[in-house]
């Protein structure tokens, strides 16, 4: 996950994280993605409208859609499985109920175009506990309920609509990581990692033990992308990289 790692150049990172053994990037932007697939990894995950200004809103429809195409365009031309999506924040004067149904009926406009092309929209899940630093959790984000959203995909109906599993904000929102995930399996169409608290490395510092985890991802079948999400705190980030890399596949 490229915007993890900055300031470290993107190609420089690609480069590292090639010769650790890693196959694809994310979180990166369109620019690069020629020179990563030159270079022979793959794009995992095609950004799109971001977290904050999302479907909830119907407001925010026309940019959201827009968006998700143009995704979807990036995803088909570079190979990429996936575009992700979000919520957005808690809207003063939009129910929880009128959220919902706002998200669902902006959703389902765009998942027919996202079928025809073989591409899956990921919702992803995020923590609005850590208020510590702007990427490590999103207060007043209202897809903070890993249920909520599932039943969101359940609602859109549609075999392009997945479920963004990021182990680091389920464990923070929900913890049961294994049960969650096994539960909801047949939803996930990509993972993140890193580790609680503090969005750290996947060491043994922190609360998330990782190859049981692993071990029940590949248990459900799942043969997608996991992407690593943490923050580095350690001096030398590739060796941080290179360490979870060792540790998922223990």
């Amino acid at each position: 996950m490229g915007w993890c790692f900055k300031p470290m150049p993107v190609m420089t990172l690609a480069a590292e994280a090639k010769k650790i053994g890693y196959v694809a990037l994310e979180g990166v932007g369109a620019e690069h993605y020629p020179a990563i697939k030159e270079m022979g990894l793959e794009i995992s995950l095609v950004g799109s409208h971001g977290f904050q200004k999302g479907p909830l809103d119907p407001a925010n429809h026309k940019a959201v859609e827009e968006s998700l195409r143009k995704g979807i365009d990036l995803a088909v031309k570079y190979g990429a499985p996936s575009v992700i999506t979000f919520t957005g924040m808690q809207t003063p004067g939009i129910t929880d109920e009128a959220a919902f149904q706002n998200c669902v009926d902006c959703w389902k406009r765009v998942t027919p175009y996202a079928e025809q092309n073989g591409i899956q929209i990921v919702l992803e899940h995020l923590n609005s506990v850590d208020d510590s630093h702007p990427m490590k959790g999103h207060p007043g984000y209202w897809g903070d309920d890993i249920h909520r959203c599932v039943d969101l995909i359940r609602a859109v109906d549609s075999p392009a609509m997945k479920l963004l599993f990021d182990i680091y904000h389920v464990q923070i929102m929900h913890g049961d990581v294994i049960r969650h995930l096994r539960r909801y399996h047949e939803f996930v169409g990509h993972y993140h990692t890193a580790g609680n608290p503090g969005r750290g490395e996947l060491d043994f510092n922190q609360e998330i033990n990782y190859p049981p985890i692993i071990r029940a991802i590949r248990e459900t079948g799942y043969t997608g992308y996991l992407a690593q999400e943490f923050i580095p705190t350690h001096p030398d980030p590739i060796a941080s990289l290179s360490q979870a890399f060792t540790l998922c596949n223990t």
